[in-house]
């Protein structure tokens, strides 16, 4: 089993830390959706504030991971020119996309959508992070500031849910790979 550095970057920066990114926020929308409807709220212990802390800003780290991870370390591979009289244009995901009719559009719309949309998911869940944090006395005196909030964290789960279903298909069609390769596994087990 092998992999390709670059391979191994995109999928790190796809699945695993913007997947847990996805089922974090996911988290965070059911919890300010459950306090809204609890009888009597329950106070945390100082231990159980600072790991609800830590969650939070734990989820908007992974936003901010995934997001600079993309754009400055797969984004330059995804974009690569090939050089000139170049035949086949597996190493340069962009110029393969753009190289049929059928594809071209998700390079055009997917990853036009995917390079800004994602943007939206760690601004919006640092927001999110702070307020559930430092201002838990207000989400609880004021329900609308709680909306706000819940609206908030929800734009992060469907920007990042955008972000990540247009770089699926798109990895799908033109991966980015290349690159030193990483053993997994030695030949022959």
């Amino acid at each position: 089993m092998e992999i390709s550095v670059r391979a191994f970057a995109s999928e790190l920066h796809g699945m695993l830390i913007g997947g847990f990114f996805l089922m974090a926020v996911f988290g965070l929308i059911v919890e300010l959706i459950r306090s809204k409807y609890v009888k009597q709220p329950s106070e945390l212990t100082a231990r159980g504030q600072s790991l609800k802390s830590f969650y939070l800003f734990a989820t908007a780290a992974l936003g901010w991971i995934a997001v600079l991870l993309g754009a400055y370390l797969v984004y330059p591979w995804y974009r690569a020119i090939p050089p000139a009289g170049i035949a086949g244009l597996a190493g340069y995901p962009q110029r393969l996309l753009l190289s049929s009719p059928g594809t071209s559009g998700w390079h055009r719309l997917g990853m036009e959508w995917k390079e800004h949309v994602g943007w939206f998911a760690p601004i919006a869940i640092t927001m999110v992070a702070y307020v559930m944090a430092k201002q838990r006395l207000v989400l609880k005196k004021y329900p609308q500031i709680r909306t706000a909030v819940l609206v908030f964290a929800l734009v992060a789960l469907v920007s990042g849910g955008i972000a990540g279903f247009f770089g699926a298909i798109i990895d799908n069609h033109a991966p980015v790979k290349g690159g030193a390769t990483i053993h997994l596994v030695p030949e022959g087990k």
